[in-house]
């Protein structure tokens, strides 16, 4: 691959602001030139002044970092609007809930608007502009009459901005393995048809989702994520250090500190050269 253009893809961090310890991960492979996005809860625990001055330090340095809202609509994180439903003890619905109500159309998606919109407002306010992209934790942002809300603050508050779709690129038949990617691909094709109709961007193709349950090999796994990816196409990462706060709040802890190992470690440059890919 040596000879050929190398792809220029966006490897992305999620969850900047869960937590002291995954915000430190995040800009230590910033500064090494190991992720070119991140995506940041502005309903996190560990979001302020001092954590988005550090990052938008280390970001300035790179040169192609993009940083993103991450939108969190699931619980154990609560809204910031005052009357967002449905909810459980002032927190956000568990995220089959949520997924659950849109699916059978009881959802109000002006009330999702409201509360993207002032989840973009708070971005807007620490970094002091509006946010490169906007996608979704837990992949809210694709399930039925959320997507509705959510694209209708996007274009209404960044309209500039890109959001995250979760399609693969690849023939069909491959796919059928990966049963939680495979129901990705299917939201995420209405998801692509509302966001066309409205004239917001989205990237191209994604990877990225495992089984995070399982112990994993995120090296192959992320040799696989890779292939076919086309120009532009994303790959979602959660790399980490575990502390308290994050163990408090997310199930997903010690494989955190196994994608940050990768990541920042010697054999991920090779495999991004061995596979024609760049973060440049």
């Amino acid at each position: 691959m040596s000879g050929a253009p190398h792809r220029r893809i966006w490897l992305c961090a999620d969850d900047y602001g869960i937590s002291p310890g995954v915000n430190r991960a995040i800009r230590d492979l910033i500064g090494r030139g190991r992720l070119n996005a991140t995506s940041v809860m502005m309903v996190g625990a560990a979001i302020g002044r001092d954590e988005v001055t550090e990052l938008t330090k280390v970001a300035a340095d790179s040169s192609r970092c993009a940083i993103g809202l991450h939108v969190t609509l699931t619980a154990p994180f609560r809204p910031l609007t005052m009357h967002f439903r449905p909810a459980e003890g002032g927190m956000f619905p568990p995220f089959p809930k949520l997924l659950r109500a849109g699916v059978t159309r009881r959802l109000d998606p002006e009330m999702i608007r409201a509360e993207v919109m002032v989840q973009l407002a708070a971005f807007s306010e620490l970094f002091g502009r509006a946010p490169d992209f906007v996608d979704g934790h837990q992949h809210a942002q694709l399930y039925p009459q959320v997507r509705e809300g959510f694209l209708a603050a996007v274009k209404d508050a960044a309209p500039s901005a890109w959001v995250r779709q979760g399609g693969r690129p690849g023939p069909l038949m491959p796919r059928l393995t990966a049963p939680k990617a495979l129901l990705l691909d299917a939201q995420s094709a209405q998801f692509r048809k509302h966001a066309k109709r409205v004239d917001i961007t989205f990237n191209p193709a994604f990877a990225g989702a495992y089984d995070f349950t399982k112990a994993s090999d995120f090296g192959a796994l992320m040799d696989g994520f890779l292939t076919a990816l086309p120009e532009n196409g994303l790959v979602m990462c959660h790399p980490g250090f575990v502390d308290d706060v994050l163990i408090e709040l997310d199930p997903l802890t010690v494989q955190r500190e196994h994608e940050h190992a990768y990541l920042a470690g010697e054999h991920f440059p090779d495999l991004l050269e061995r596979r024609g890919v760049t973060l440049a």
